[in-house]
């Protein structure tokens, strides 16, 4: 096999992976594809499994790459992600985009303004974000007003301070450079993988951290000890599990309280 044809193998592997946790009911769960938002962009949404209004997870991108623009929504993870999400009682919205920051503000405004069409509950909306779409998640905390999100849930991602050897994989960073104090005093959860061998990443996660405990914000960490990255998706351990229902309860918990 050629260079180029494993790492065509290992691309297609990558977009088929689902997380490596199934719960009841996710096979059932409705998802209404291709809703559309903005100029010309479309986004799915899997329907949470009681009743609605229902509490609602947006997945966040960052990728500027065009080759990613209407292809994450369409992985394995995040259609896995989705239907868990669901499946707990929360609405999961997953989208395509041109441009990650415009695009991302402009269908947050579409989903709040079209709330009740759409069977969510324009007050209780998190964000979940993973790996190199992290720094577009802290972005759009960040830029919206502090009451816009109840929670956040952020997988073994780069932060504010995005490295140059970063820029390799094609990462938006357009956090870079805002302090921290940008950020609203909302419930985070920061998730980090013990192991993970992506350039400067954990070092990136490890500084934000430090900076969120200096300013006493609501800060919650999972380090998985001993994990890959992306271990949700090819770790298929116990420990990856019962990480994967942290996460879940975790964005239940916050986005149901009150």
């Amino acid at each position: 096999m050629s260079d180029d044809e494993e790492r065509a193998r290992r691309v297609a592997e990558v977009i088929r992976k689902t997380a490596v946790l199934e719960l009841p009911g996710m096979a059932e769960i409705e998802v209404k594809t291709e809703l559309r938002y903005g100029e010309g962009g479309t986004f799915d949404l899997y329907v949470a499994a009681h009743a609605a209004p229902a509490p609602t997870v947006l997945f966040v991108y960052g990728f500027p790459d065009a080759r990613f623009a209407q292809g994450l929504r369409k992985m394995g993870a995040y259609a896995s992600w989705g239907r868990l999400l669901a499946a707990s009682g929360m609405n999961a919205v997953a989208y395509g985009y041109v441009d990650p920051v415009r695009d991302v503000a402009a269908l947050l405004g579409h989903l709040r303004e079209n709330a009740g069409s759409l069977g969510i509950d324009r007050s209780r909306l998190g964000i979940w974000a993973a790996s190199g779409n992290v720094p577009t998640a802290l972005h759009l905390l960040m830029t919206q007003p502090p009451e816009a999100f109840r929670a956040a849930a952020l997988l073994y991602g780069y932060m504010l301070d995005v490295p140059p050897a970063a820029e390799q994989f094609g990462i938006g960073a357009p956090a870079r450079g805002r302090p921290i104090e940008d950020l609203p005093r909302l419930p985070l959860l920061v998730v980090r993988a013990g192991q993970d061998q992506t350039p400067l990443l954990n070092a990136s996660l490890d500084a934000f951290v430090s900076a969120a405990l200096a300013r006493d914000l609501p800060l919650t960490v999972i380090n998985q000890a001993g994990a890959p990255h992306s271990f949700d998706l090819f770790d298929d351990s116990e420990g990856s599990r019962s990480t994967i229902r942290a996460v879940i309860r975790f964005l239940r918990e916050q986005l149901t309280a009150g």
